[in-house]
């Protein structure tokens, strides 16, 4: 009777400590905030997946900075789960984003959204140091150019002293800083980005990810990031794990993919599988968080798209969160609209609702009595 119940004493740790070590952050101290957010999101995914759209709160279909409005909620009754915001135009210290958003703005909808219990996820499609061309300035050698010892790399620095800034002022009602998902040099196996595989060897990629996060973590001080490595078309495990950081600097791994035709949306539902499938198998390996970092069809001309499509392609696998892309509206420089989630009146947006009332999907609501800021004890 003692060995079994010594046996079963013996289980119970080597769980616990498994669980614990699947909640670790990478980052060495984190505040408590950011610790209880990473474990209440990993708990979650088991169940769940929270949806997110980008820039909600700042603007939509036909209309652009109305304090409330958000499309998703105007189609579903709820906001969304998780807030992808960008920072691309921080590093020249311009008052609005890439996309126009005033930062100061951007600020306040980020505290909303946290105040109101969601998650926050930002990126940054920051310029070219080396050319000052945009994000999709491909000249080759440009992080090079930026890691230690490269002629770019006090610029760069700068840079991030700048994004720091930005990062240290987002603070809760109580004067904590607000947790956030950061994913830099998203898309990283993609080609259209000056960080991306074509420009770049998986080493540099690699090196100028640490140099991020340890200047971000020890030298200016930021214990509130939870670092997403993302990457575009990949095909295998070794593909995506090609300029991979390491597991001491990584704290999800996610992916990006679009559906582009209309006619191919088997394609789409099997190869958002197949890379589901090898994304959170890595994760588990590796405890930790999946995430669908980026998806959407642009104009969702499918009207069924929301349950016939996303859904069956990522119920099955334990993803932390599915994010689409802006809603943008009408765009004169290409002279069409530009929108990924649904909004009131649109094609999709019943199946929208439909979506969203899935019981494994969070919206705001739901996610809030998860209370995923505090520590959960039991």
């Amino acid at each position: 009777m003692l060995k079994k119940i010594t046996l079963l004493h013996l289980l119970l740790a080597l769980i616990g400590l498994q669980k614990a070590a699947a909640q670790k952050l990478s980052h060495p101290n984190p505040t408590k905030e950011t610790k209880a957010l990473y474990q209440n999101l990993y708990a979650l995914s088991k169940k769940y997946i929270l949806f997110g759209h980008q820039d909600d709160l700042a603007y939509g279909v036909d209309w652009k900075y109305q304090e409330g409005r958000s499309d998703v909620k105007e189609t579903a009754g709820d906001y969304p789960a998780v807030y992808g915001w960008d920072i691309g135009r921080i590093e020249h210290g311009s008052a609005n984003n890439i996309d126009g958003v005033p930062f100061e703005k951007m600020k306040a909808y980020i505290k909303a959204g946290y105040e109101r219990g969601a998650v926050i996820t930002i990126s940054w499609h920051f310029d070219n140091p080396l050319t000052g061309g945009s994000s999709w300035d491909t000249t080759r050698n440009t992080v090079k150019a930026i890691l230690p010892g490269g002629d770019k790399h006090q610029l760069y620095k700068q840079w991030l002293d700048r994004a720091a800034d930005f990062l240290l002022s987002l603070k809760g009602n109580k004067g904590e800083y607000i947790p956030v998902l950061f994913r830099p040099f998203h898309e990283l196996t993609g080609h259209w980005f000056w960080w991306g595989s074509n420009t770049t060897t998986p080493a540099e990629m690699k090196e100028i990810w640490r140099f991020t996060a340890d200047y971000l973590r020890k030298t200016k001080k930021i214990d509130h990031l939870i670092m997403v490595y993302n990457t575009n078309d990949f095909k295998t495990k070794e593909d995506f794990l090609r300029s991979y950081p390491g597991d001491e600097y990584v704290d999800v791994l996610s992916f990006d993919t679009y559906q582009f035709d209309l006619n191919k949306k088997e394609n789409f539902i099997r190869e958002i599988k197949r890379q589901s499938e090898i994304v959170t198998k890595l994760a588990a390996e590796k405890n930790k968080l999946a995430a669908f970092a980026e998806t959407g069809f642009e104009n969702v001309p499918d009207p069924n798209w929301w349950t016939g499509t996303l859904w069956p392609a990522i119920k099955d696998y334990p993803l932390s969160y599915v994010l689409v892309w802006r809603n943008a509206g009408y765009m004169p420089s290409s002279k069409k609209m530009h929108y990924y989630a649904p909004y009131k009146g649109g094609n999709s947006a019943e199946d929208f609702k439909r979506f969203s009332q899935k019981p494994k999907v969070l919206l705001e609501k739901k996610l809030r009595s998860k209370k995923i800021y505090q520590n959960q004890t039991n």
